[in-house]
């Protein structure tokens, strides 16, 4: 399959590829190691050392975070001293001085890393410890772990020392306490009473220096169950007008949130701290305080009202936003009586992975149901971070992947559909959420971290019916590896027991072959009377040989192979470009 966007698209594409690296998610530019430097008094002797990274975003305040599990550390000397995966350091049975302990990662532009260093000496007699008996050569901190509710909650913590002549001791104020992340948990340096600020974990370490230099350490984790809200600083509606008209027409706002250091913005449309009002109710009325479905307003007579979405922050105070819609003496248009997206929600795993929305619009005259994918407007609340296309942007064919959103960092947006009524300006809009997950420490499968970039092996095949048949339309598909009607799409599919789904999806391997062995899968379409495939399938029959020229028949079945591999022209360079991997949203029409 072949098509030629205009420049735009690749304009568009060109522009965002660079950004995965720099610009769209946060970049390591630093790492420190605590604490930076460590004297045994012996050999078999061990501490934890904690690594922490430095993360930069354009636009953004710095990001801090333990990433203890996720850097390479490296010892210069491992016959004095040996160091984990983890960072638990451990001295050898010779003295030695100034041993380097590095931590390294990739980061922004390059290797990032990080030294510290430890001193190796023979255990000596008498002891310096606060018991006489030697040097303090381990810590234990109790309680190992501890956990409080919310915000503003304490909890102690003691350090029990272990000397050289095997003698505990109680530490307490004699040791350095610090917290990995002060933005969760504070403590007090000599006190070891800790805080809570934030929610999430911290590492609380402890430092005792005996008197001859020799350092010993210990930690523990401190969690805040319950963080404090950041508090919005902005809000907006969208779109900023509607006109409906006074016979009782309806339409919706949306109202959209920002966070403050952070700039992620949250879909806040029927959050209970959110108020909508309309300045004048008897002109127009607005839906508020419900649990889904607020920002909707209705006409009631001609005139134009205000309508204003204020938020009340946990602290008190208050944003507000507002909008303008006019109500006309017009009778309310028929045709749209509603749009959704399908489906409400996506998740990738990896950046640059990519996810395909459908737009479905319900008229009140026949077809009573039509994909709305390629001529709706989309929008993202985050255009920077997860970009979604619509058809105008790519390519005036039909087949452009409109409603397509690519994941170039880690969060979550809101996608927007907007459809249009062309005779009374009026917009119908429906809501979806995209989401690549934030790494957490350790880093989980299916979370967005820089370095998760990977080709995709799968291509989604999405099928649709586009007519107004609801009673015997059938789409069929076999999987991959042979496995007949994997895709069993529509009312006429009766096998098992039961109907096919109005929509149905299923994963193909980017290389899956028709039975002639040319690249793609074949759709079979029967049971109603077939108005042809819409756009995304070829003509062909039923191994998958593409027809010459293109036809079907009302009475079927009819076949059409569906390409998870394109060719475009790539206008800047003049060449064609090769895509893999594309999601391809098929419509067949009955009626």
């Amino acid at each position: 399959m072949r098509y030629r966007p205009p420049v735009g698209a690749f304009l568009l594409l060109g522009m965002l590829l660079p950004l995965t690296s720099c610009v769209n998610s946060p970049s390591l530019t630093s790492i420190t190691i605590s604490p930076t430097s460590m004297n045994f008094g012996g050999a078999g002797l061990t501490a934890q050392l904690t690594a922490t990274g430095y993360y930069s975003h354009p636009g953004h305040p710095a990001e801090t975070k333990d990433i203890t599990d996720q850097v390479s550390w490296a010892s210069s000397a491992s016959e004095c001293v040996t160091v984990s995966t983890t960072g638990l350091i451990t001295s050898g049975n010779i003295a030695c001085s100034n041993i380097l302990i590095t931590a390294s990662a990739q980061g922004f532009p390059g290797l990032i890393s990080a030294n510290m260093t430890v001193d190796v000496t023979q255990p000596t007699t008498g002891g310096t410890g606060p018991s006489g008996a030697g040097d303090v050569t381990t810590i234990t901190i109790i309680p190992g772990s501890q956990s409080v509710p919310v915000v503003g909650d304490t909890a102690q913590f003691l350090a029990i020392g272990t000397t050289t002549s095997g003698v505990t001791v109680n530490l307490d104020g004699l040791v350095s306490w610090t917290s990995s992340s002060p933005q969760i948990a504070t403590i007090g340096a000599t006190t070891g009473l800790a805080t809570a600020v934030g929610q999430g974990t911290t590492t609380i370490t402890a430092l005792y220096t005996n008197t001859d230099g020799v350092t010993a350490t210990g930690s523990a984790s401190f969690t805040v169950v319950a963080g404090v809200a950041e508090p919005f600083t902005s809000i907006s509606i969208i779109p900023g007008s509607q006109s409906v008209s006074a016979s009782g027409q309806s339409a919706n706002f949306i109202a959209l949130a920002t966070a403050g250091s952070t700039g992620l913005t949250e879909d806040v449309t029927n959050a209970a701290d959110v108020v909508w009002s309309s300045t004048i109710s008897t002109i127009a009325t607005v839906t508020s305080g419900l649990a889904a479905g607020n920002g909707v307003v209705t006409g009631v007579s001609v005139g134009s009202s205000t309508i204003t979405a204020q938020l009340t922050n946990p602290d008190g105070s208050v944003l507000t936003a507002q909008a303008t819609v006019t109500v006309t003496a017009t009778a309310a248009p028929e045709p749209l009586l509603s749009l959704s997206i399908i489906p409400t929600s996506i998740t990738v795993g990896n950046l640059q992975d990519t996810g395909n929305f459908l737009a479905v619009g319900t008229f009140s005259t026949a077809p009573y149901v039509r994909d709305l994918t390629n001529s709706v407007t989309w929008l993202s609340s985050a255009p920077e971070v997860f970009p979604v296309i619509t058809a105008s942007d790519s390519s005036a064919n039909p087949g452009a992947p409109a409603g397509t959103v690519t994941a170039f960092g880690a969060g979550s947006a809101t996608i927007i559909a907007e459809a249009t009524d062309t005779t009374t300006g009026s917009i119908q809009t429906a809501t979806a959420t995209f989401t690549c997950p934030e790494p957490t420490n350790p880093i989980q499968p299916g979370e967005c971290y820089e370095g998760s970039q990977a080709t995709g092996l799968l291509a989604t095949v999405t099928v649709y019916n586009e007519g107004d048949n609801t009673t015997d339309w059938e789409v069929t598909a076999p999987s991959a590896t042979g496995t007949p009607d994997v895709i069993h799409c529509g009312p006429g599919w009766t096998a098992n027991g039961g109907a096919g789904g109005s929509v149905c999806v299923a994963t193909y391997p980017i290389d899956t072959l028709t039975p002639s062995g040319n690249p793609g899968v074949v759709l079979t379409a029967q049971g109603g009377a077939f108005g042809g495939w819409s756009y995304n399938c070829a003509p062909s029959d039923i191994n998958g040989n593409l027809l010459n020229p293109p036809s079907f028949t009302a009475a079927g079945p009819n076949y059409c192979v569906v390409s998870l591999t394109i060719t475009v022209l790539d206008a800047l360079t003049g060449q064609d470009v090769t895509v893999t991997g594309v999601d391809q949203t098929v419509g067949g029409i009955f009626n």
